[in-house]
């Protein structure tokens, strides 16, 4: 019964991404015209400088949508971040498509994290006009044509939010690179058109009465993840959080273990705090894939050592899960490289090691969910913070510990 319920629950899932991966494939092959075109404020906070960081920067001032307005915002004026935003500023001209480029200074924050403070300092600086507002990630590069793609779903009232997803693009070919391109990409596989999609902060849009009328900035004042209190509070009223496959974005990352390690923990561990349902889903699906893949390939071994019975049904459940493996590594590599063409010499060592390493990556997910279990305190871009609560987080000055 086990056997054939592990094989039952492989096939359900391998049928899920199948889904979602022909969903991606109508919405790219589908023109739709794009015309909802309302006046947008554009907002990217930033802290540091991030790989490829200048060019991230000129994507979105070269945005191929006509009535937007760009706010760059930093939290001091010392942030190395700056002065390469103020050059930007002062270099924008007819080449650059913002109706407006303004670049910010938020100042420290004091109950929030300091990507939402610097994103609520913006909003009271947007024109009373904008009636969509859209957030992006300053280690993100976008397309001319990804504003249009994010703010196009926002004319179906019952579209709450829209929102894309990133896609780590190797600049190294580095083990723990390869190992986070991959985990990343397999979450990246679960978005699609289904009730459980969640907004990514880093390619996100949203009505700005919605915005006004969820009460988000109430929301934002106290928490650290913006997207996940923002789809918490759009799904509460409702309202469909629509995945746009042409949003998917580019991120150019190259990672040490111990990075991978922080970077790995401190997401899940936001998830568990705000999203505990996606998070105990993500621990017992690769819990299921570990045990699913290792106790076959055990139970068939035994069983052909000590001549037991049932040894072509353990063989069964072992092929399925790796061939279940490699085909939704397959499925979401082709779905990537058609989106994100432009990469694909970049993306073919990443896309190898998802399909043929996902045996090992399966495991290290579990490790980071098991490490993410424990501890409420994370480090964020030198900042560090404790999650008491969804809704009050505690802001550590840099003498205080990494995890407790």
């Amino acid at each position: 019964m086990l056997a054939w319920t592990a094989i039952l629950a492989q096939l359900t899932v391998l049928c899920y991404v199948v889904r979602n991966y022909h969903y991606v494939r109508v919405k790219l092959a589908k023109r739709d015209d794009l015309a909802f075109r309302p006046r947008t404020a554009l907002i990217v906070p930033c802290k540091g400088i991030d790989a490829r960081f200048t060019a991230n920067l000129r994507s979105f001032l070269q945005q191929d949508y006509p009535n937007y307005d760009l706010f760059l915002v930093v939290g001091d004026e010392a942030d190395p971040a700056y002065r390469e935003l103020t050059a930007l500023q002062a270099e924008a001209g007819p080449q650059s498509h913002p109706l407006s480029v303004q670049v910010l200074v938020a100042g420290p924050s004091r109950s929030s994290s300091q990507k939402i403070h610097n994103l609520l300092y913006a909003l009271e600086h947007i024109p009373a006009e904008c009636e969509v507002l859209a957030f992006a990630d300053s280690d993100v590069c976008v397309r001319r044509d990804w504003l249009r793609h994010l703010v196009h779903p926002l004319y179906r009232s019952q579209c709450g939010v829209a929102t894309g997803y990133r896609w780590f693009v190797p600049t190294q070919n580095n083990l723990a690179t390869l190992a986070l391109s991959a985990i990343n990409a397999a979450v990246a596989q679960l978005l699609g058109n289904n009730p459980w999609n969640l907004a990514w902060g880093g390619s996100m849009a949203i009505r700005t009465k919605d915005f006004r009328r969820l009460g988000i900035t109430e929301r934002w004042s106290r928490t650290l993840s913006d997207d996940l209190s923002l789809s918490q509070a759009v799904k509460q009223e409702g309202l469909k959080i629509t995945f746009v496959p042409a949003c998917l974005v580019a991120s150019f990352e190259s990672f040490t273990w111990r990075r991978l390690y922080e970077f790995g923990r401190r997401q899940l561990l936001i998830t568990r705090v705000y999203a505990p349902r996606t998070w105990w889903f993500g621990f017992l699906f690769s819990l299921g894939s570990v045990l699913g893949l290792w106790g076959a390939a055990a139970a068939t071994i035994h069983a052909a050592v000590v001549q037991g019975e049932h040894v072509i049904l353990y063989a069964a459940v072992w092929t399925v899960f790796v061939v279940g493996q490699i085909i939704r590594a397959a499925l979401r590599q082709l779905a990537a490289g058609k989106i994100l063409h432009e990469y694909l010499a970049q993306l073919l060592p990443a896309g190898a090691a998802d399909v043929l390493g996902g045996w090992a990556w399966s495991l290290l997910l579990l490790v980071l969910l098991l490490c993410s279990a424990f501890g409420r305190t994370v480090r964020w871009r030198g900042i560090r913070y404790r999650l008491i609560s969804p809704t009050q987080i505690r802001v550590f000055n840099g003498s205080a510990p990494d995890a407790g």
